[in-house]
Formats: C-alpha cells, structure tokens, sequence
C-alpha cells in the first residue's frame, strides 16, 4: 500500500525552520513529503486564497535546492493548488507550520498557518496546524526539538479526526513542557491588535499581549501560559438551523 502523501506548508515562508521539523516529524510515520510554502512572508492571511500572478494567469513557483517549492501565493492557496495535484499528486493529509509563535483562541480566524489547514478540511483531507510559542520579541531561538517531539506524539491522531475538522496543536517555547492537554478555544489569542496612533491620512496599530486572567481554566491561552502543550479540535466551516419560535 502506497503512504500517503503529506503536504507541509506555512504562512512564515520557505526559509523557516518549522517546515523541516514537519517534514521530519510526517517522515517518521512513514509518510512521503512534499513541501511548498510561500516564497514570502504571509501571516494574517487567514484562509484567504490569493496569489501573485501575472497577465497570462501563471502564479510563480520556484523549486529550491532541497527540492521544495516556494510559492508566490497564501498558504491556503498553496493548498488548494496541492490538492489539485500542483506538486506531485494531491496530498492525503496536509500540515502546516511549525508556527513561529501560538495560534490560539479565537484569533485563529485570522491565522495563515490554521487557514491552511482548515482549507484542507473543507476538502475533505485530514489537517493539523502546529505552531510554537515563543511570545512578542523573543531572541532566544525557538525550540524546535520540542515542537517536533511533541508533533509527532499528535499526528496518529489525524487518523481518527471527523471530516472537516482539524487539529490545532500549541507547544510553549521555553522548553519546559508539562504535557499535552486538551484546551477549548480562549475569547482572545495571545496578542491583540489595538490602534495606537491615528491622523487624518494613517493609522498606527500595535500589538500587546493578553494575560488571560478573564479565561476559564481549561482554556489553549490559560494551559500554554502554564507550560502545557494544547490540542483543539477545530471544524472548518458548519451551519445550524435558524432558531425556531
């Protein structure tokens, strides 16, 4: 029986460390491998699907060294072109990130790495989307050894995921992780966007952090700032009856 192909991308580009530790984690249970990510960087992109093309419709796409593929287009894009069978077939499962920073919260709406991943699941095709805590103006490196790790301990689970659902894993980056717990979804994410300046002709918006004392317990904000590792469930897109009466 053939292994299933496993497509890696991220919204942090091609040159990020994150693709390998996915790649390395989805060879490891036998899976084949392709990565195609965007040439450049597009966080906040969210599951938007747009690209650079020129006048004769052709999206650019360069073949690196290592053969992977740097796209000139959004991770959700890039994703649905993989599914099309851009880059050597269309893929069984689909993995984005690893993340330089959390995607946790509500603000996942807004998040390249999970959009990704939930394109995916509205195709029908199994998805996590893995990112790495490592807070506003790190400068230590991230650990990535730890992302891997624990990455690897969650994709058996893709096998039992339900259609159109995802998998939203987040690893704290000190390297000190107490374990993998199952989190809701908090209000808000990590950081916030505010508007700190603002004129006639600009604005000027700024990001801070949110402490998290306003969430429960058993929230992905709550459980990573205490060093757990989280996993969230996420569905791609659902619908529900109007309220009757």
């Amino acid at each position: 029986m053939t292994a299933p192909l496993a497509l890696v991308t991220n919204d942090d580009g091609i040159g990020s460390p994150g693709l390998a530790v996915l790649a390395e984690a989805a060879a490891r249970q036998g899976w084949r491998v392709v990565i195609a990510a965007p040439a450049s960087q597009a966080s906040g992109t969210g599951a938007g699907v747009t690209a650079v093309a020129g006048h004769d419709g052709h999206i650019p796409i360069t073949r690196q060294p290592d053969g992977s593929y740097a796209v000139e287009a959004t991770p959700a894009m890039i994703t649905l072109l993989a599914l099309h069978g851009a880059f050597g077939g269309p893929p069984g499962i689909v993995l984005s990130g690893v993340n330089r920073g959390a995607n946790i919260g509500r603000a996942i709406l807004h998040s390249g790495t999970v959009g990704a991943a939930l394109t995916a699941a509205y195709h029908g095709v199994p998805a996590l989307a893995a990112s790495l805590d490592v807070g506003l103006g790190a400068v230590t490196e991230p650990r990535w050894d730890e992302a891997g790790a624990i990455t690897s301990q969650v994709l058996p689970r893709l096998r039992e995921l339900a259609p159109g659902t995802v998998l939203n894993l987040n690893v704290p980056g000190n390297g000190r992780v107490l374990g993998l717990r199952t989190a809701r979804l908090a209000t808000f994410g990590t950081v916030q966007i505010s508007l700190a300046e603002h004129g006639e002709d600009f604005v000027r918006t700024e990001l801070t952090e949110t402490a998290g004392e306003r969430e429960d317990d058993d929230t992905d904000l709550v459980l990573l700032t205490a060093g757990w590792a989280t996993i969230t469930v996420v569905e791609a897109i659902t619908e529900r009856p109007p309220d009757s009466g």
